[in-house]
């Protein structure tokens, strides 16, 4: 028996009614077994994440899935001694990719197995009634310390079964007077009847341990726990390990610590969730874990002018007489890429993407690399249009360059990673680099980039680098949809050092500003399919 709830209509109906708070009604229960499918959204972490339930306690098996079983998770508490918990993923490693595998986790003496509700449980709820007898509200408040959270489900009655509409929970910080937490589960479809065992059958499936160690695994393997059973343990775990990694103490500030907490939870929510929905990449923690959004956008600088000649010379290229191309490059095997470096709390992407562009063509034509300071870039080419730490771009950093020359790091300073004072005494007329010129490679042609990139060095592009994915990519090949190629939308300037193939994804190989913690190493994969980020839109490099 199914009920397909056509809710979004008319809850709004619903909340906009008059709450009458009834005394002495006592809480409904829950089919023991059932099926659902359901959405659950959480605003602050910008997730929306579909999922479907198996539940059957008669039994003692459960299962959801999330993103139409991309991942599978099974609580058996039946299975061996003391259950065991079953996650089916792809898993990709150096010599597989996306192979569909069982990992299992047993319970102990000390932790055995349960089930894993997708229905939170109402024993602590108290009825609100509303619109007569055609929906009830049920609400429960928590306090621990300075911690109010409120509980709320929303509900109807059909054919003697209790038929779920929405769940939502809404954290309130009654010392600091914030809101820390918040999220929603809308029930979309509810089956009261018992499931099919097949549903739970993992008989067929040879099941092994964690490749290696890890201190989410609980979590990892039933996520559902911390919205359905309030856990959060791992979030406390992970924020530790998290704290310690990055030397993390926050002034011992008991409200800073609390703010960071919880931009750390909701970020490592982000994270799991778009792991969950393998997207052909991996997110992972990282030092901008318990950053804001308006924190995060201080990482861009990129400022777009929309100039029809920005003194770049065109590029020379004829796509039916081309030079036959090798299949992938680096060069930071050829030896023409500095280290990675940290542009921090300063919107001065430009200025690394400048340096990159600048040592890469000295190494071509001197054979050995110097490192050149961002820092000159940020602290003298005002004149030329750039804002220092509130954005610039590349090709007005070439311009003050053919004119001034720049330093080397050790010439003129190090990078402060804020505004400073124009160091003209370090600026020595023998120990300046100038450029000749810079070429504007925007042909909007995959194979016209290749070919600049091959002959002429790394070349400074701009991406649009605003979406969390990006934030938090950690490996595999980058592609996002939502990751924009417009002219105007790009915002940050990094260093494009290569391209290849990864498992039949070809990318290009981009460096970043945002020191090593980030990416792998400092590095993506950005896709080659459709100009993700904006690759081909504005690539430079320069003449020297």
């Amino acid at each position: 028996m199914g009920f397909l709830k056509q809710f979004f209509i008319s809850f709004s109906t619903i909340i906009a009614l008059a709450v009458v708070v009834v005394s002495g009604a006592e809480p409904p229960a829950w089919n023991p077994y059932y099926s659902l499918q359901a959405q659950i959204s959480i605003p602050y972490a910008d997730v929306q994440e579909p999922f479907k339930a198996w539940y059957d306690s008669e039994s003692g098996n459960s299962r959801i899935d999330y993103y139409d079983g991309m991942a599978k998770t099974y609580q058996l508490s039946g299975k061996g001694d003391f259950g065991a918990s079953i996650k089916v993923v792809p898993v990709t490693t150096e010599t597989e990719t996306n192979t569909v595998k069982c990992l299992q986790v047993n319970g102990t003496k000390e932790m055995h197995i349960t089930l894993q509700q997708a229905l939170p449980d109402l024993k602590n709820f108290k009825l609100a009634s509303i619109d007569g007898d055609k929906f009830e509200k049920w609400i429960s408040v928590v306090r621990v310390g300075d911690k109010v959270s409120k509980y709320t489900i929303w509900l109807s009655r059909e054919d003697n079964y209790i038929i779920p509409l929405r769940y939502e929970m809404k954290g309130f910080n009654s010392l600091f007077g914030s809101h820390y937490d918040h999220y929603i589960i809308d029930y979309e479809i509810f089956i009261p009847s018992k499931p099919e065992p097949s549903n739970f059958n993992v008989e067929d499936m040879h099941c092994e341990s964690f490749p290696g160690p890890g201190i989410d695994h609980v979590y990892t393997f039933n996520p559902m726990m911390e919205f359905i059973n309030n856990y959060d343990d791992h979030v406390d775990n992970s924020f530790d390990h998290f704290k310690k990694h990055h030397r993390r103490n926050y002034n011992n500030s008991t409200k800073e610590h609390f703010t960071r907490k919880n931009y750390f939870r909701q970020n490592l929510r982000f994270i799991h969730s778009k792991n969950r929905a393998n997207n052909g990449y991996t997110l992972a923690v990282n030092h901008l874990a318990d950053k804001s959004e308006l924190e995060l956008k201080s990482l861009y600088g990129y400022k777009k002018t929309m100039l029809e000649n920005n003194g770049g010379k065109p590029f020379t290229y004829d796509s039916n007489n081309i030079e036959e191309l090798p299949s992938e490059i680096d060069w930071r095997i050829k030896g023409a890429v500095n280290p990675v470096k940290d542009q921090s709390v300063c919107g001065s992407c430009w200025s690394f993407g400048t340096t990159g562009a600048v040592e890469g063509a000295y190494f071509l034509k001197h054979g050995h690399r110097a490192s050149f300071s961002e820092q000159s870039l940020v602290d003298c080419s005002w004149g030329f249009g750039n804002n220092g730490c509130d954005g610039g771009e590349d090709f007005r950093a070439y311009q003050w360059i053919e004119k001034h020359g720049i330093p080397t790091e050790e010439a003129y300073g190090p990078y402060l990673s804020q505004d400073g004072l124009c160091h003209e005494s370090n600026m020595t007329t023998d120990g300046l680099t100038k450029i000749s010129g810079f070429v504007n490679v925007t042909q909007y042609d995959e194979e016209a980039l290749k070919s600049a990139l091959v002959n002429h060095g790394p070349i400074s592009i701009a991406i649009y680098a605003s979406l969390k994915t990006f934030s938090f990519y950690s490996n595999g090949v980058f592609y996002d949809p939502k990751c924009l190629n417009k002219p105007k939308e790009l915002n940050h300037a990094v260093l494009l050092v290569g391209y290849g193939d990864l498992n039949g994804s070809p990318y290009w190989l981009v460096k970043n500003s945002w020191s090593n913690f980030w990416g792998n190493d400092g590095y993506v994969l950005i896709s080659r399919k459709n100009n993700n980020c904006g690759v081909l839109t504005s690539p430079t490099y320069v003449l020297m």
